[in-house]
């Protein structure tokens, strides 16, 4: 599957903003303190949550279609079933670039149907570890 390698993991993470959709309003959860890293390295994340207005400072978005500013990578905290649907709408989109499905998260046939639209695809592994490894050092 693509984006396993090193050299493919930096090129997503040589983006500029980036789209948290699970984001979570709460401390301490990885779908909060990961998009805090990422917020923190200077991305600009949009956080994707529908039962938060705010969260680490930023407008949250109710879905990835509300998003009125380009989004360069979607970062996924959601369940596998949900991960069709949103690569989908990723697709649609036409500004999208990557998809990353963070650890425990893999959907073969939407991963499948989102290199065939040519986004890069990372599953299964935490961008903030990667950006900590290839990118921070």
């Amino acid at each position: 599957m693509a984006g396993n390698t090193d050299s493919e993991r930096r090129a997503v993470l040589d983006a500029e903003t980036i789209a948290v959709v699970g984001c979570s309003a709460t401390p301490g959860k990885p779908a909060h303190e990961v998009p805090a890293y990422l917020d923190a390295h200077g991305y600009t994340v949009v956080p994707v949550n529908p039962y938060a207005e705010r969260v680490l400072g930023h407008a949250a978005a109710d879905s990835l279609a509300e998003i009125d500013q380009r989004v360069d990578v979607v970062d996924v905290f959601r369940p596998p079933e949900e991960v069709p649907g949103i690569v989908d709408t990723a697709i649609a989109r036409d500004d999208v670039g990557a998809v990353w499905l963070q650890v425990g998260i893999q959907h073969a046939d939407a991963e499948e149907r989102a290199a065939a639209a040519g986004l890069r695809v990372v599953s299964n592994s935490c961008i903030k570890v990667d950006h900590q490894r290839l990118v921070a050092p």
